[in-house]
């Protein structure tokens, strides 16, 4: 095992930040790029696996791991899936080779093609419904997309694989994307505005 690629392969992960994911396409909206999706991804694949009784550290490497290979393929939204061949596989060894982790993060990319293990699936539910909470912010923005989407949501909906993933799924189609902070400690909750508001 070789570490000689270690710090290349570091340099091209940061080149998501500059990868936008391709369903931008449809109205221009200002959606998130390739390496903030997989943020979320990982963190609501971490929020799954708990509920679902998976391995917790797997489905967080796996959804850190799941789009490396587009450094090197680009993005694809479910149009271009239907025109084009892309060589992930490919992809994702080149990027790998002579790097420390590689044997372990080819493990977990193979698991994650195969789609068999809790895990995988797990990831793959955290994967789409990223793109829920995206859609249901551009509500939010007064964006059309998500009305416009919503019969291609529901089919995704359909092939969630957990149960944890459908009922978030329909929990996102009615939430308030500032629900987080505005029911925070904050100023108005707990602060001098609560104070004067009192008055």
């Amino acid at each position: 095992m070789s570490g000689r690629r270690d710090v290349p392969l570091i340099f091209e992960i940061g080149t998501l930040r500059h990868l936008a994911r391709t369903w931008r396409q449809f109205g221009g909206l200002d959606l998130s790029n390739v390496a903030e999706h997989s943020f979320r991804v990982a963190w609501i694949s971490l929020i799954l696996a708990s509920r679902e009784g998976a391995d917790v550290g797997r489905c967080v490497l796996m959804a850190l791991l799941h789009d490396v290979p587009e450094t090197r393929t680009g993005d694809v939204n479910y149009i271009h899936r239907m025109n084009t061949v892309r060589l992930e596989d490919h992809a994702l060894t080149d990027a790998l080779v002579d790097t420390t982790a590689g044997p372990e993060l080819q493990d977990i990319w193979r698991e994650w093609t195969l789609k068999k293990t809790l895990e995988s699936q797990v990831v793959r539910d955290a994967d789409s419904l990223d793109c829920d909470f995206e859609l249901r912010e551009q509500h939010d923005r007064g964006a059309r997309l998500p009305a416009v989407l919503a019969p291609t949501r529901q089919a995704v909906r359909r092939r969630l694989h957990t149960k944890s993933a459908r009922l978030m799924f329909d929990e996102i189609q009615t939430s308030d994307p500032h629900e987080w902070h505005l029911a925070a400690r904050n100023r108005l909750t707990a602060g001098d505005w609560a104070e004067s508001r009192a008055q």
